[in-house]
C-alpha cells in the first residue's frame, strides 16, 4: 500500500526479540533522555513557525529542520519507553525509528490563516489518540511482561503500539509543527 501523507513513521521489528534486564528496568533508565528531551522541546519553534506562517507566509528551512529533528528524537525516545526498540535513544542518529516529514513550500501549500484554527480542527484526533493511547499504555504493560518471561514483543501488539505512535506523529505535525495542510486520517496503518 502507497501512503502519500506527509508524514511517514515505522519502527523496525527485527526479530522481536528484546532484552529482558534493560527491559525490566526501562522506567529508571530513562531518565537521563528524559531530561534531554525537555530541555529541547519543539514548543518555542512551534510558536515562532505558527508566526512566520501567519505573518510571512514562510517557513525557514532551518526551523522546519529543527523541528523534525526534535520530532524524530521525540519518537526514538518514545520508541524505547513502549519497548518496540533496546537501542537507548540517540540524540542525532536514526536508529531504528524512521520518521519522515515531507518540508513545505508555506507560500503555495500552507494556508496562512489555517494554522489559527488547526489545533481546534485536531480535537477529533485528541479524543481518538487519548483512548489509544490508554490502550496502548495497557499493551506496553502487558509487552513488558511477555518481554521478561519470553523475551519477546508480540508482534501483533508491536505493530498496535507503532500504529497508535505514527497516527499520534501525524496529528503534531499537523497541529503543532504545522507542515502539512492535509488533515490527519484516521488510522493506525501506513
Amino acid at each position: 500500500m502507497t501512503n502519500d501523507y506527509p508524514v511517514q513513521f515505522s519502527v523496525d521489528y527485527g526479530d522481536g526479540t528484546r532484552n529482558r534486564l534493560t527491559t525490566f528496568f526501562r522506567l529508571i533508565l530513562m531518565i537521563p533522555i528524559l531530561v534531554v528531551l525537555m530541555v529541547v522541546s519543539y514548543t518555542t519553534a512551534a510558536f515562532a513557525a505558527f508566526l512566520m506562517i501567519l505573518f510571512r507566509q514562510k517557513y525557514p528551512k532551518w526551523m522546519f529542520d529543527y523541528q523534525r529533528e526534535v520530532l524524530r528524537f521525540n519518537a526514538r525516545v518514545s520508541a524505547y519507553l513502549s519497548l518496540l526498540t533496546d537501542e537507548y535513544p540517540s540524540t542525532d542518529e536514526e536508529q531504528s525509528v524512521h520518521l519522515e516529514v515531507a518540508y513545505p513550500d508555506a507560500a503555495s501549500d500552507l494556508n496562512r490563516f489555517l494554522p489559527l484554527i488547526k489545533w481546534l480542527l485536531a480535537i477529533p484526533h485528541y479524543i481518538a489518540l487519548l483512548i489509544l493511547e490508554i490502550i496502548a499504555l495497557a499493551i506496553t504493560i502487558i509487552a513488558w511482561f511477555a518481554i521478561i518471561i519470553t523475551g519477546t514483543y508480540p508482534s501483533g501488539l508491536f505493530n498496535f503500539v507503532v500504529g497508535v505512535a505514527r497516527w499520534s506523529n501525524r496529528v503534531t505535525a499537523y497541529a503543532f509543527l504545522l507542515t502539512t495542510d492535509r488533515y490527519p486520517p484516521f488510522r493506525l496503518n501506513p
